[in-house]
This record gives structure tokens, C-alpha cells and sequence, in this order.
């Protein structure tokens, strides 16, 4: 199926935390295909500039690299004046980076949670804090955060995770209400598991612990989807671009789900 293209976020830019693959690099894809200019951060400037190249061009402007490392708050502000010095106003943010941990409860030391804390919920509040209220001002913003279905339900041996995105989710919902008079929106995708190196990591983790091989881990993944498949970073970046457009301003405050039907609520 051709990918779809449509010229609905032309004259927009967009900023898109871990671009450099997974869900990021495709959603900074669908993002440059709908006419956005995207400026792409992950900690690999090579993979930045690879992505940049790749991307169509837009009239706007040429689509930027920016390294950052969200879980340094230095990084974080340093990457900021950089993109404000070479592509002025960011309209759309869409804070994807994340990392993932697993162990039991009892062996999950407090800098587990410090970390997972750090980078999926105080990356997102450095990078809103910043630009959010330039959104306000400029009379239009998008934020889009991705968290997980982990945000929204309890899944055993992985306490830190859960907890750093439901504490996401949590502060999405109560920033939504302080936005909800102005133009600018603040949403969630919550993907299951998804067919990208993270999946692949953690089934590598647990045929570690358990003795069994990493493709029996992967269908013990896929099989907790009730579709039985793993979404793809695709459909996860439609979703997302989806929540980008104009005409999405009463969408606010809410957590799309995106796991096949696991989480019917």
C-alpha cells in the first residue's frame, strides 16, 4: 500500500523527539509527507542527518538535526536555543523518546525509577515547559506524547516503566484542563507492543531470564495483542499526524489506545 499523503500540516513545524527510528523516524516521515518541516532529535546526529536527507522536501524549509539527549536537562535546553536559533517557532511537538526496564518489584532499585521517571515523564515536561507557552502565544500548538497502554494498566515486572507512564498520562490530563482556553492541544498515543527495536530488545531480555529463544518471547509478545500482531511504527505515526492537523482542536486531554484491542474500555 502506497504511504498516504496529504499537504494538511504545510507551513507547520514539527519537532519530533527520538526520531532517529522506531516509532519517531516514522512518524517524522508521515509528518514530512503531510508538508510539515520537521526538526529531528535523538542522540545520534549521523542517524539525524541520514533521516534528514531522506525526508521530502517541503517549501517551508530544509528539515533540521538536532542532537539531544532527553535524559540530560542541559541537553534538553541547549537542543532548545539551537532549534529557536535556526528554525524559530515549533507548532507541533511530538515527544516520542522513551526507554523501557524490566525485573521483578524487589530488585527494582529507586534508580530505576529515577531513571525511567527522568526520561519518559520530566523529558516531556522540560520540552512543554519550554514550548508551550510560544504555542500559546502564536495562537496555535500541538503536543503529542507518546506513552503506552503501560500508562493505562499494570503489567507485572515492569513497576518502573508503568510507573513513569502512568505518571505521563497523569500529567497530561491535568495540563490539558489548564489549555483547554487556548489553542494549542495536549494529547497521548498509547501504543502495545509495537514491531520496533524496543519489542525486539525486550524479547531478547526475556529469553535472557527464562532460557526460551527470542522468537518464542516475540509470539509470547505478539500473543498479547488480541489481533495477535504487533502494530506497526506506521500506524502508530498516522495516528499521531492524525492529532497534528487543524482540524483535530477538540481532540484535548485524551489517551488513544492503539494495542488491537487489548485495553476495551
Amino acid at each position: 500500500m502506497e504511504p498516504r499523503v496529504t499537504q494538511s500540516l504545510a507551513g507547520r513545524t514539527a519537532l519530533v523527539t527520538g526520531a532517529s527510528r522506531g516509532i519517531g523516524r516514522s512518524t517524522a516521515e508521515r509528518l514530512a509527507r503531510d508538508g510539515a518541516r520537521v526538526v529531528v532529535s535523538a542522540r545520534s546526529e549521523a542517524a539525524l542527518i541520514e533521516l534528514c536527507a531522506s525526508l521530502p522536501a517541503v517549501p517551508s524549509g530544509a528539515h533540521v538535526a538536532v542532537p539531544m539527549d532527553v535524559s540530560d536537562a542541559e541537553s534538553i535546553a541547549a537542543a532548545l536555543c539551537s532549534i529557536e536559533e535556526r528554525v524559530g517557532h515549533v507548532d507541533l511537538l511530538v515527544s516520542n523518546a522513551g526507554i523501557a526496564e524490566s525485573m521483578p518489584f524487589h530488585r527494582t532499585e529507586d534508580a530505576v525509577f529515577e531513571r525511567l521517571l527522568n526520561v519518559n515523564m520530566l523529558a516531556t515536561v522540560r520540552l512543554a515547559r519550554k514550548l508551550v507557552p510560544k504555542m500559546i502565544a502564536a495562537g496555535f500548538g500541538r503536543v503529542v506524547l507518546v506513552a503506552s497502554n503501560a500508562g493505562l494498566a499494570g503489567y507485572a515486572y515492569t513497576s518502573a516503566y508503568c510507573a513513569s507512564k502512568h505518571a505521563l498520562i497523569g500529567w497530561m490530563r491535568a495540563v490539558a484542563l489548564e489549555l483547554a482556553t487556548t489553542k494549542v492541544t495536549l494529547n497521548a498515543v498509547c501504543p502495545g507492543w509495537v514491531d520496533t527495536d524496543m519489542a525486539r530488545d525486550a524479547a531478547n531480555r526475556i529469553a535472557q531470564k527464562t532460557g526460551c529463544s527470542v522468537e518464542q518471547a516475540l509470539v509470547t509478545l505478539t500473543a498479547m495483542s488480541p489481533e495477535n500482531r504487533m502494530s506497526t511504527p506506521e500506524e502508530v505515526a498516522d495516528a499521531i499526524a492524525d492529532l497534528c492537523v487543524d482540524e483535530a482542536a477538540s481532540v484535548h486531554g485524551q489517551a488513544l489506545v492503539i494495542d488491537g484491542g487489548k485495553l476495551v474500555r
